[in-house]
């Protein structure tokens, strides 16, 4: 079985309700979604080479052609994973699900040497994760907001059409995993309704979910962050209606890692 790979890398997670935690990162190549903040856009069209992080966490890479099989990006996952403890393989993109079969063979090999598996997705092919849910232990899931995301398919410029439909069929699938977090990144261009319409789902179709509110990290057209009193009313909005809902910032770029 045959995929697309940008990069294996052991390092520390940067967002999120596990941020802190050693984990080696899997990156699938390919996404299907345009976010204006996208730190990764190296990652939107499949990758011609993949880079091989030689030493854990020390930013030593070789590259390797394109497409991998499971076993062979397994081979070079090894080293790393055998040089220091990792609490997750983070399974990410790109958009890892759209390379479903791939993502599910990788999950259940990497679960079978002992680490539980983060899958981090865009959260909107609910099919493709029904097929590697099994072998899942963390859904880590955005909840995208029109105000700053487009399809590929849609055209520059245009308004884009609310994703919230999307997401509600795949958190409908999502909160099977043993944890599931949705995760709002937040601009200056994000609105209350938008805010308000995800929460109300989260709450009718998964009110356990962890939720998680994260300032824009400023990148590409992206010039600045929230400040400290929108995110803290936008927390009231959500604790309307949910339990565990946190603020986290990325927390990679202060270590110069994307």
């Amino acid at each position: 079985m045959e995929l697309n790979l940008v990069e294996i890398f052991s390092s520390i997670q940067g967002e999120g309700p596990d941020v802190g935690r050693r984990t080696l990162f899997v990156r699938l190549g390919g996404c299907d979604l345009r976010c204006n903040w996208c730190d990764t856009p190296h990652t939107w069209l499949p990758a011609k080479r993949a880079r091989l992080e030689r030493t854990a966490g020390q930013g030593d890479f070789e590259e390797a052609a394109n497409p991998f099989t499971v076993e062979r990006a397994l081979s070079a996952s090894a080293p790393l994973l055998a040089a220091v403890p990792h609490e997750f393989v983070s399974l990410t993109g790109g958009e890892p699900l759209l390379q479903p079969e791939a993502c599910a063979a990788l999950a259940a090999e990497f679960r079978a040497l002992g680490s539980e598996i983060h899958l981090e997705t865009h959260g909107l092919h609910a099919t493709a994760l029904r097929q590697v849910l099994p072998h899942i232990d963390i859904v880590s899931m955005d909840w995208k907001l029109a105000s700053d995301v487009r399809r590929e398919s849609e055209p520059k410029g245009a308004v884009a059409e609310p994703f919230d439909v999307g997401h509600a069929a795949f958190l409908e699938v999502a909160r099977e995993a043993p944890r599931c977090v949705v995760k709002l990144v937040v601009t200056l261009r994000t609105t209350d309704a938008e805010v308000d319409a995800a929460r109300d789902a989260v709450a009718k179709l998964h009110p356990d979910a962890s939720v998680v509110l994260q300032p824009v990290t400023p990148f590409a057209r992206v010039t600045e962050r929230p400040s400290a009193e929108r995110m803290l009313a936008l927390h009231a909005r959500l604790r309307e209606s949910l339990d565990d809902v946190r603020v986290i910032p990325q927390t990679h770029p202060v270590w110069g890692v994307r």
